[in-house]
C-alpha cells in the first residue's frame, strides 16, 4: 500500500507506467516495494553493479557525475520520473550517482526480476524497452547540456533565446 493507494493504482498513476495495460500492471505490482531515501542519502554509487529501478513518488534525486575531486549535478528528478535503469542489463555497472536532495520515496523493482518479466511477456517487455530509451535519451541529453554549459558552449535553446531577448531590446528601444 502506497499511502491510499494500492501499488496498481499507484502504477496506474505513474508516468513511466501509465497507459499499461491492466494485465501489465497486475504482473508489475508484486515486484514493487516502496521505499524511503533522506536527503542527502546516496542511493547509486557510480561505477557499482546497478540491482535495482526506482519510480519515483514523491521528493527528488539529482542524477550526478562523481570523480574523487569533483561532483557534477547532471540532472534533478522528481515524481513520475525513474532511474536506475542500468539495474536491466546483465552486468551493467552504474554509469551515474542518484543522491536524494529531500526526503523522497519511491518503488522499487529488482532489475532482474524486472528483466525476466519483460523477456517473458514481450508485450510487456516492448514497452518497458521504449520506455527506458526515452530514458536514457533524456539522460544522454542533460548530459550533454551539462558539459556544454562547463565548457561555456550555449545550447541551440540558450542562443534562440538570446536572439528573442536581442529582438524584444531592439523592439522596444527603436
Amino acid at each position: 500500500m502506497v499511502g491510499d493507494l494500492t501499488l496498481e493504482q499507484t502504477l496506474r498513476d505513474h508516468a513511466f507506467t501509465r497507459g499499461l495495460a491492466e494485465a501489465h500492471i497486475a504482473r508489475l505490482a508484486p515486484l514493487a516495494t516502496e521505499i524511503a531515501f533522506a536527503d542527502g542519502e546516496v542511493i547509486l554509487v557510480e561505477g557499482r553493479r546497478s540491482q535495482y529501478f526506482y519510480l519515483l513518488l514523491t521528493g527528488s534525486v539529482a542524477v550526478e557525475l562523481h570523480t574523487p575531486t569533483f561532483t557534477v549535478s547532471v540532472q534533478a528528478l522528481g515524481p513520475g520520473e525513474v532511474f536506475g535503469w542500468s539495474a536491466l542489463l546483465d552486468h551493467q555497472d552504474t554509469l551515474f550517482q542518484v543522491r536524494a536532495r529531500e526526503r523522497t520515496t519511491a518503488l522499487r523493482v529488482a532489475g532482474s526480476d524486472l528483466a525476466e518479466l519483460c523477456q517473458s511477456d514481450t508485450g510487456l517487455g516492448s514497452q518497458i524497452l521504449l520506455r527506458t530509451l526515452q530514458v536514457v535519451a533524456g539522460r544522454v541529453k542533460a548530459t550533454e547540456a551539462k558539459f556544454a554549459e562547463m565548457c561555456g558552449v550555449r545550447s541551440p535553446r540558450q542562443h534562440q533565446e538570446q536572439n528573442v531577448s536581442r529582438f524584444q531590446r531592439s523592439t522596444y528601444f527603436t
